[in-house]
């Protein structure tokens, strides 16, 4: 029967398409509309390998959303202080641009903002330059990092309340966006453990789900005065306690009720890597679009699409239009990835469970939608 519907949906769009002249949907439109991939952006010495890939393997599947975890790997203008040390040109960029353009690809650049300043034993350059912005001064780096450890350090974040912060987070999104010529940026604010930090001077005693949603707004805002959207990791809006997510793909530090604080038009990346968990459902009747994001599982990742394509099917009119699709996140290097993907390399250690792997499942079964 919901094949029949689906047959009769699409013959009504081709009448359509006749006399409009627009393009008519195909059924993975219609089941899946955001095919995502999310990965690294490449140095500079390897910017042409990956514009191949982007011509050759991504626009072949259909992938129509590339965003780019960039952060300081761009030669900044507005603050040239927080380049990377080798980082791309603007001419690197406007190849990624038109390769993407060339293949109705939108792409959308990530700077990981308010968490993930730091890794491991490795202060990134917003705190490296402004110290004064880190919401745990009192947290030293070790020289060996290891995990748990007495200070609860996974990653730095930057004090959301610090008055001299944003003029310059906001200098950084608006040159990325720029030059990617993009409606869309993305946030990161994933894993986020230190937020109104007891010692921070500004955030102590606070409420730390109100500082999220407040963070989160003031770059909404910020975005939503030039037209473009922002998108986010979802983890922070989720209770790890009540659904034993636990404190990685959900939160224990009580940010979650930022999710009733947080604008609905603000775009939900919701990952899960190790069960199909069914946390779209919760995000899309609170109102938010969100598109799902696997990893490394094939298996998983095929789980989440049939769930996808269910609950688009078996939604109300008003719930079918925020399940938006999926998105492959890649989470080793560029470079790492492009040389595992053509050499096929397996992963042993996990049972052959790589991101190359996870995306060519995740892809061929999109293509059977068609």
């Amino acid at each position: 029967m919901k094949k029949c519907l689906l047959l009769v949906a699409v013959i009504a769009a081709v009448i359509i398409s006749c006399k409009t002249g627009k393009p008519v949907a195909s059924y993975t439109d219609m089941s899946v509309p955001v095919r995502g991939f999310c990965i690294v952006a490449p140095q500079p010495r390897t910017v042409d390998s990956f514009v191949h890939f982007i011509n050759t393997e991504l626009a072949p599947r259909s992938v129509n959303t590339l965003v780019l975890r960039v952060d300081f790997n761009y030669q900044y203008t507005s603050h040239p202080e927080l380049r990377d040390s080798i980082a791309l040109s603007k001419e690197d960029v406007k190849k990624i641009v038109a390769a993407c353009k060339a293949n109705q690809i939108k792409v959308i650049p990530q700077v990981n903002l308010l968490g993930h300043q730091s890794w491991a034993g490795t202060t990134y350059n917003l705190l490296k330059k402004y110290p004064q912005f880190d919401e745990t001064p009192g947290v030293f780096m070790p020289a060996k990092y290891q995990w748990p450890n007495a200070d609860s350090l996974y990653c730095k974040s930057y004090c959301p309340l610090h008055p001299d912060l944003h003029s310059i987070v906001f200098s950084l999104m608006d040159e990325i966006c720029e030059v990617f010529e993009t409606d869309a940026f993305h946030a990161g604010m994933d894993e986020v453990f230190y937020i109104g930090d007891s010692k921070c001077v500004r955030c102590s005693g606070k409420d730390k789900a109100v500082l999220f949603a407040n963070e989160v707004s003031v770059l909404r805002d910020h975005l939503a005065e030039t037209k473009k959207e922002l998108w986010i990791w979802g983890d922070r809006l989720l209770d790890g306690h009540s659904t034993g997510l636990g404190m990685w793909e959900a939160s224990k530090n009580f940010t979650w009720p930022a999710i009733d604080l947080v604008p609905k038009d603000v775009i939900i990346c919701d990952w899960h890597y190790e069960r199909a968990d069914k946390t779209a459902v919760y995000f899309a009747m609170k109102g938010f679009n969100v598109i799902t994001c696997p990893w490394r599982n094939g298996a998983i990742a095929n789980k989440q699409l049939t769930d996808l394509v269910a609950f688009r099917n078996e939604s109300t009119v008003d719930m079918k239009p925020r399940f938006r699709g999926m998105m492959q996140t890649v989470w080793t290097g560029n470079s790492n990835f492009l040389k595992g993907f053509y050499a096929e390399k397996s992963d042993t250690i996990r049972g052959g469970k790589t991101e190359w792997n996870c995306f060519r499942q995740l892809y061929t079964a999109i293509d059977k939608l068609k």
